[in-house]
C-alpha cells in the first residue's frame, strides 16, 4: 500500500486551458499514473448547492402565490407592504445592524436598495394581480436577463432575440388578451430587479454578512406602507399579523438564506443558470397553487426566455469584487 498524490495539470497553448487529474503512487520509483475521479466532495457539495437555489425558487414562487391570497383583504399593494414590513422587523431584530459596520457609502447604497426593493415587489404584486403567474415572472426575469447580456461576451446577440420571441408568444398581442396594465407593472418589476441586482452587488461590495440587507428591508417596508397605506385595523388583526410574519419568513428570509449557502458552494454561472429556471417554476406553482392554465404560447414562451436566460448567464458571469465582501453579494427576490 502506497501514499497516492493527486496531482492537477493543464495546458496553456492558447487551446485549451481543461485541468487533467492524475493519481500517482509514491511507493516506489514506478511512476505509475493513472486517472482519478474529480473529488466526491465537491460533486456532494455542487448536488447540495443545486438543490438549495432550487428550494428557494420553489419558496420565492410558493410565498409568491400565497400572497395572492390576501389581495381580497389588503389588495396588491398592502400584500407587499405586510409581508416587506415584517421581513423588516424580524430582520432588524435578529441581525441588529450595526452603525460601525457601515461606511458612507455602504449604508446610502442600503438605502437606496431598500427604495428600489420595495417599488419592486410593489410593481410585481400588481403584474400577478392582472396577469397569469407564470407570464408575470417571465417578464420580471427580462430584468436579470438584461443585466447577463449587458455583462456578457462573445456571440450574445442571438439571447435578446430568443428572449424577444418569447415575451411574444407570453403576451399574444395579436390575441389582444394580456393586460396592457399587468404588462406595464411586469416591465417595471423587471426594470427594477436589474437596478436591484446591481445595488445588491455594490451592497454586498461595501458591508459585510447580513447588515445591508438588514437596512434595505426596512427601508423597502416603509416605502411599500406609505405607497400602500393598509388600513390598521385590518393587516393588525391577529391572523392577519400570523400571515404577514409566515410570508416574511417564506419570502424573503428563507430564500435569502437558502441562496447565501447555495452561493458558497456553486460558481456564480452555475447559480444563475439555475436562477434561469424561476419562470418555469412560477408556471408550474400557478398551475397548481392558483389554477391558472397556460396555453401553449404562453408555455412556448416561458421556455424561450429560460433558454435565454441560460444562455445570458452562461456568458455573463461577474468578474470578482475587488472588496473584501464581494462574495457575500446574492441574487434575492423580495
Amino acid at each position: 500500500m502506497g501514499v497516492h498524490i493527486a496531482n492537477r495539470s493543464g495546458t496553456s497553448n492558447g487551446m485549451s486551458s481543461k485541468p487533467t487529474w492524475t493519481e500517482r503512487s509514491a511507493c516506489g520509483s514506478l511512476g505509475r499514473v493513472t486517472p482519478l475521479a474529480l473529488p466526491t466532495a465537491a460533486h456532494a457539495r455542487a448536488r447540495a448547492g443545486a438543490g438549495m437555489a432550487l428550494a428557494s425558487i420553489v419558496c420565492v414562487q410558493i410565498g409568491i402565490a400565497a400572497s395572492v391570497g390576501l389581495f381580497d383583504d389588503v389588495g396588491p399593494s398592502g400584500a407587499a407592504a405586510l409581508r416587506l414590513a415584517w421581513a423588516g422587523v424580524l430582520l432588524l431584530v435578529l441581525v441588529r445592524p450595526r452603525p460601525s459596520a457601515f461606511s458612507r457609502r455602504g449604508l446610502v447604497a442600503s438605502a437606496v436598495l431598500g427604495v428600489v426593493t420595495g417599488a419592486l415587489t410593489l410593481c410585481f404584486m400588481a403584474a400577478v394581480a392582472r396577469l397569469p403567474l407564470g407570464t408575470a415572472s417571465a417578464l420580471e426575469f427580462l430584468g436579470p436577463l438584461g443585466v447577463a447580456i449587458a455583462r456578457g461576451h462573445g456571440a450574445v446577440k442571438v439571447w435578446p432575440a430568443t428572449a424577444a420571441v418569447g415575451v411574444l408568444l407570453l403576451t399574444e398581442p395579436w390575441q389582444g388578451v394580456a393586460d396592457p396594465g399587468g404588462i406595464a407593472f411586469a416591465l417595471a418589476a423587471a426594470a427594477c430587479w436589474a437596478a436591484y441586482i446591481l445595488l445588491t452587488q455594490e451592497v454586498g461590495d461595501e458591508v459585510a454578512g447580513l447588515q445591508g440587507l438588514a437596512i434595505s428591508m426596512p427601508v423597502a417596508g416603509i416605502v411599500a406602507l406609505l405607497v400602500a397605506r393598509p388600513d390598521p385595523g385590518v393587516v393588525l388583526a391577529p391572523h392577519m399579523v400570523l400571515a404577514g410574519i409566515g410570508l416574511a419568513v417564506l419570502l424573503p428570509v428563507i430564500p435569502f438564506s437558502l441562496e447565501m449557502l447555495a452561493l458558497r458552494r456553486l460558481t456564480a454561472t452555475a447559480f444563475g443558470t439555475l436562477m434561469s429556471l424561476e419562470p418555469a417554476v412560477a408556471l408550474v406553482v400557478g398551475l397548481v397553487g392558483l389554477h391558472q392554465t397556460p396555453g401553449l404560447g404562453p408555455v412556448a414562451g416561458i421556455l424561450f426566455v429560460v433558454v435565454a436566460g441560460v444562455g445570458a448567464q452562461r456568458s455573463g458571469a461577474r468578474r470578482p469584487a475587488a472588496g473584501p465582501h464581494g462574495a457575500d453579494a446574492a441574487l434575492v427576490r423580495a
